[in-house]
């Protein structure tokens, strides 16, 4: 049993993250042989198995699955922050300090040192992460990237809906139905593991990963000194069923038009008509009108500097930006 308290304090600093690099791994537990996935993930399973069981790029990957092993350890999971590029989270996991990684493996895979599938880990970490990363692009790349647009749009909904639930109906609704084997007793949230482990308020802070694979695995952080992460199902598995959408999809220019989309991502900072017209190779009066109309939405704002017109995003800008584009989504539900 693990038992997390939760003063005012430590609901105030939990947070909802996304990570697609917990998708991905829970999604190879519900790919392996013995596994009967439920409907909704049967068609998409099909493909994964032929990935999991034809690209050769995998056997890092298929070493430490083929073990068996319980513990999943923190190295093999980089902390989730919240981005929606997978790639991001490739990137920490290649970066991770040798000597944790090999702290790791004496805490997960105790008496192991001599077995293969160890020993990279052991001699060469940093080598032994890059090459663990390449298989996770591999798996992403022939299993996932398809479904990712579907898999964005649940889980960026889910983030939406429990941080609305948190702020309207208060805790008590933000953890019911968050975890089958979870009880929410408060101030304590009970998950029934096979592990023992107690945490007092502030001890760690708490983020919530909702996943579309949470079928194939509950995944939960006790290794990081600062964090325990704690996975959930997210709603809506069923659009697996659907045709999976364009990888390139720009849910911005749908929204807006291509034009007025290209005009908001290229405010990182502020700039005039013409700097705008010179970046995007457009004609000034094009940006003038698109400029009009963001500002008359309140997703821009413009100020005057001598002669010159200034335009940057407002805070709604930034935000559907960030919800639509997926930069710097990291979501507090207080």
């Amino acid at each position: 049993m693990i038992r997390i308290e939760l003063d005012e304090a430590s609901l105030g600093a939990t947070r909802i993250a996304i990570s697609p690099l917990r998708d991905a791994f829970c999604s190879m537990h519900l790919a392996l042989p013995h596994r009967h996935p439920s409907w909704p993930y049967q068609e998409w399973v099909g493909q994964a198995r032929e990935v999991w069981r034809e690209d050769d790029r995998l056997r890092p990957l298929r070493d430490l699955f083929v073990e068996g092993r319980r513990e999943v350890s923190d190295f093999l999971l980089p902390r989730p922050f919240g981005t929606v590029d997978v790639h991001e989270e490739l990137a920490a996991l290649r970066a991770t300090d040798p000597e944790f990684v090999r702290a790791q493996v004496d805490v997960c895979y105790p008496g192991t040192a001599d077995e293969p599938f160890v020993q990279p880990y052991l001699k060469d970490p940093e080598a032994a992460c890059a090459a663990l990363a390449d298989a996770y692009a591999a798996y992403w790349e022939g299993a996932i990237e398809p479904y990712w647009p579907t898999m964005r749009r649940l889980v960026e909904d889910e983030v939406l809906v429990r941080a609305r639930t948190f702020a309207t109906e208060g805790v008590d609704a933000l953890f019911a139905g968050l975890e089958t084997r979870g009880r929410w007793q408060p101030p304590v949230l009970e998950l029934t593991k096979y592990i023992d482990a107690e945490y007092a308020p502030g001890e760690r802070r708490l983020v919530l990963v909702p996943l579309v694979f949470a079928e194939g695995c509950r995944l939960y952080s006790t290794d990081d000194p600062e964090v325990f992460a704690l996975s959930f199902q997210a709603r809506g598995a069923a659009a697996l069923r659907e045709p999976p959408e364009p990888v390139a999809e720009d849910r911005l220019g749908l929204m807006l038009g291509r034009g007025r989309a290209a005009v908001l991502r290229e405010l990182g900072g502020p700039l005039t008509t013409a700097g705008l017209a010179d970046r995007l190779a457009l004609a000034p009066s094009t940006v003038s009108e698109h400029l009009s109309v963001l500002a008359e939405a309140g997703i821009v704002t413009r100020h005057r500097v001598g002669r010159s017109v200034y335009y940057q995003l407002t805070d709604t800008g930034r935000s559907l930006l960030a919800l639509l584009t997926g930069e710097g989504v990291l979501h507090a539900v207080a």
